[in-house]
């Protein structure tokens, strides 16, 4: 019985050592490895289960943990996927300990989104698991009907921000086959003002299904309550907005389908 239960023991511990270790170093690469790699041995950051995150599902018995050094090095992980996360010290003091850092970069479309989503499944060595999210998404975008009149369509959040060209909520809008209402670059407040006095043909509600949304912004003024009685809404998921990636894709057939 000692014999038995000592190589039940090293079987173990030599399963979880010859598991690869992946560390996030952010939300959004939360969502590739939860989405790429659910079979690794994970230390997601603690977004990695918010009502935002797309997979936080799948986090459900990964640790979490902030990106610090300490914890950083102690994890020891072969690999380290990161957006925007991690400082330079940290990055340094990882790749020096023998870990391949994977920088997954920012993109401006759906199809951008699409083509990373395979990169970073060939980086992580997942690439069965990349093709099957990028069939998903080629589902989801040939769902849509382009043939359709292009309404002008204000994105707005419960903070009272809007994006315009040059963002992914621009591309995203235009993939579902809307117009952006909104002409100048880059985010920026609405007034209440031009509410009133130019109101959008349609509004798209983002983030406002997020449990801790902004109560006291723009988004939740009455005038906007009323905008919304009478013209088409969209109200997309939080967690399909939370990342320019792939996985936005499911907010398309509620844009197009709210005309």
């Amino acid at each position: 019985m000692i014999r038995l239960a000592l190589a039940v023991a090293c079987s173990l511990w030599a399963t979880e050592a010859s598991a690869e270790r992946i560390l996030s170093l952010d939300s959004c690469a939360d969502q590739y490895v939860l989405a790429l790699a659910p079979d690794a041995e994970l230390m997601l950051t603690p977004r990695a289960d918010d009502d935002d995150s797309h997979h936080r599902r799948a986090a459900s018995g990964h640790r979490q943990a902030r990106g610090s050094l300490e914890r950083a090095l102690m994890f020891r992980p072969d690999v380290v996927v990161r957006t925007w996360g991690g400082d330079p010290r940290l990055i340094a003091a990882l790749r020096a300990d023998g870990a391949r850092i994977v920088d997954i970069p920012d993109v401006s479309d759906l199809q951008e989104a699409r083509t990373t989503l395979i990169e970073v499944g060939r980086a992580l060595d997942r690439e069965d698991a990349a093709a099957r999210e990028a069939a998903r998404f080629d589902l989801r975008t040939a769902q849509i009907a382009r043939d359709q009149p292009r309404p002008d369509a204000l994105y707005l959040t419960a903070g009272g921000y809007t994006a315009g060209r040059g963002t992914f909520v621009d591309a995203l809008l235009k993939a579902a086959g809307l117009s952006n209402a909104e002409k100048e670059p880059g985010f920026r407040p609405v007034g209440l003002e031009r509410l009133v006095l130019t109101p959008p043909a349609m509004l798209v509600l983002g983030f406002f299904d997020r449990a801790r949304a902004d109560w006291r912004g723009v988004g939740r003024h009455p005038i906007v309550a009323r905008l919304a009685k009478d013209r088409p809404v969209a109200r997309p998921p939080a967690s399909t907005l939370t990342c320019p990636a792939w996985f936005a894709a499911d907010a398309l057939p509620g844009l197009s389908g709210a005309r």
